[in-house]
């Protein structure tokens, strides 16, 4: 490991021996959740882990430090810290040079994840290609940083607010293969069905640590996308959803919104059109995403301990 990234004594003396890691971002954190239940909502996602004893490895620059693991104070300084600043896998080094304090993305978090030697985490949903992105060439980084780094990402597939298809194309095209778990369709975040068949489907964490040893053994370079939808009967409420979204892009269009501020505002928009009730399906969807985070790491060290006997 470089000296620039400090991995915390629990994460480090989880992978000295061999015991289950999940790495968790920390945009969530300090961008995707309001405050003050964000901060709650960091300790639960570890708690979650802990519970299955698995190590949480939650990443996020600290005055320009790249930290897997956080302490207590830092969880505190990511969900309270009014400059806490986005960051994704392009922004590291100049966070670092800067001594930013800042919330790692899904593309930062995977890069430093990665970097560290934890092969599972876990997010809420991924970034992808933006509606209207044939003119604006509006398309996360998480796609392309996913395409060259070997982890296994647990999402409830990308936003609504995203063209879904598109992104699935450019997934296929990048090489990041996509397998829905106890389902054949992908799922749109808060709703449990975009619509979009998958070619590979999944009923088990076993099953996942399998793939991920063939992957290893054929030597794949990208991520492995772990699709998981919500139940139905947690997910939003589709007619909700609709008219919500369509009163957002609605008011971004009217407001000029571009670029990078128009998912965050869309998120805000739909949160306040719902009346708060996307953000408890926001953490239901994290939930469940760190609970198969946990099992696969589970399964992904015992293949490795079994690997180990002589």
């Amino acid at each position: 490991m470089s000296s620039l990234v400090e991995v915390s004594p629990p994460v480090s003396a989880a992978l000295r021996s061999g015991a289950p890691v999940v790495a968790l971002e920390s945009t969530i954190i300090s961008h995707g959740l309001p405050r003050p239940g964000n901060l709650d909502a960091a300790r639960e996602f570890e708690a979650i882990l802990a519970g299955q004893g698995v190590t949480a490895a939650t990443i996020a620059l600290i005055d320009g430090v790249p930290k897997i693991g956080l302490t207590a104070d830092d969880l505190v300084r990511i969900a309270t810290d009014d400059s806490v600043v986005k960051v994704s896998s392009r922004d590291i080094a100049i966070a670092v040079a800067q001594k930013v304090t800042g919330g790692t993305t899904v593309a930062a978090t995977s890069a430093l994840a990665a970097r560290a030697g934890i092969r599972v985490f876990a997010t809420g949903g991924l970034g992808g290609v933006h509606r209207g992105a044939s003119e604006t060439f509006d398309e996360s980084a998480d796609l392309t940083v996913l395409s060259r780094t070997p982890v296994t990402v647990v999402s409830a597939g990308v936003k609504s607010i995203l063209d879904i298809p598109a992104t699935l194309e450019r997934l296929e095209t990048l090489g990041v293969a996509v397998v829905g778990y106890r389902t054949s369709r992908f799922p749109a975040f808060w709703l449990s069905d975009s619509g979009c068949d998958l070619d590979w489907r999944v009923d088990s964490a076993a099953e996942i640590a399998g793939i991920m040893a063939a992957r290893d053994a054929f030597g794949e370079q990208a991520a492995l996308l772990v699709a998981n939808p919500l139940p139905p009967g947690q997910q939003l409420d589709p007619r909700l959803l609709e008219g919500a979204l369509a009163a957002a892009l609605a008011a971004a269009d009217a407001q000029g919104i571009r670029g990078k501020a128009v998912s965050p505002f869309l998120l805000e928009e739909i949160q306040q059109v719902t009346g708060g009730v996307s953000v408890g399906v926001n953490l239901d969807i994290a939930r469940g995403n760190i609970d198969l985070a946990a099992k696969i790491s589970q399964q992904w060290t015992e293949r490795a301990a079994v690997r180990a006997v002589p």
